[in-house]
């Protein structure tokens, strides 16, 4: 009997035991799922890391809202590709036309402006395709094709790349024919397409957020700027919960208020490099 008795108990504790685990292995899983709810993935352009805003704003909106977020910083054309497959709860980008079709789409919903700055054209300090002081980009692109000395495009559909050739098509020239020649295309973000121009000596189009953050100009210098063709507006979508039922909509939608809010507003216009304000919010429609 009493060995019975000591086997019961034996038997008793061991249940307990493994209750006790399944209960605690549940309760991580709920507090890692919870965990995993209060984070998000924004699909950005680099311009917005590059230039540091999201390592200054997004502590604010973490610490005010305990929402992770994860960003990936890629070029518009392929942050709108991730968006679009749903591997992205927020966009955050700077095409607006292209913004527009991916919600008519029915990819994305409520598009906000949200912030904007402008586009410059880079280029040595010597000049040799005297271009110095135009406030007409498309003229200064011609001169620059005319004089077939180097420029270094970004190349890979970004909303930089997008606005370029644009510019382009409105100068009526196919720059692309001279690709390896004295037009270079580097498919890469605009820091890295500003080292290659840097190498080069070579012109570039980059908006002025990454230009005034980028630390290697040696001998670069604003050339062009002022022309309201290089007006640069940002926008934020939240990605469709009905297209893609896995998102976290609750949680990006929160991101999406917050940056349009006056407290998302004024940490955007806070953010300075030595001194220079980089981004201008005008999520209720002001700015040019």
């Amino acid at each position: 009997m009493i060995e019975v008795r000591r086997l019961t108990s034996s038997i008793t504790a061991a249940l307990a035991a493994v209750a006790m685990a399944m209960t605690m292995a549940m309760a991580a899983q709920a507090q890692d799922s919870a965990a995993r709810q209060r984070s998000i993935v924004v699909a950005s352009t680099t311009s917005t890391d590059n230039s540091g805003l999201f390592g200054y704003i997004l502590p604010i909106f973490e610490a005010e809202t305990g929402i992770k977020v994860h960003v990936v910083a890629v070029g518009t054309g392929q942050a709108l590709e991730i968006a679009r497959n749903g591997d992205a709860d927020v966009l955050l980008v700077h095409h607006k036309p292209s913004e527009e079709r991916f919600v008519s789409g029915g990819f994305g919903v409520d598009r906000r402006d949200l912030m904007y700055n402008d586009f410059v054209i880079i280029g040595p300090k010597a000049d040799p395709a005297g271009i110095d002081g135009m406030t007409d980009v498309v003229e200064a692109f011609k001169k620059i094709a005319a004089g077939r000395v180097p420029f270094a495009s970004r190349g890979d559909d970004s909303g930089t790349h997008k606005v370029e050739r644009q510019i382009w098509r409105q100068a009526g020239i196919d720059a692309s024919v001279a690709s390896g020649a004295w037009y270079w295309e580097t498919g890469s973000g605009m820091g890295a397409t500003l080292n290659t121009a840097v190498g080069m000596d070579a012109y570039s189009l980059s908006d002025r957020a990454t230009w005034l953050s980028f630390r290697n100009k040696a001998e670069l210098v604003i050339l062009v700027q002022g022309d309201r063709r290089l007006f640069n507006q940002y926008g934020v979508i939240r990605v469709n919960p009905a297209r893609h039922p896995h998102v976290k909509a609750a949680a990006a939608k929160a991101f999406v208020d917050w940056l349009t809010s006056e407290a998302g507003q004024k940490a955007i216009a806070d953010f300075k490099v030595d001194g220079r304000q980089l981004f201008f919010p005008n999520a209720k429609g002001l700015g040019p």
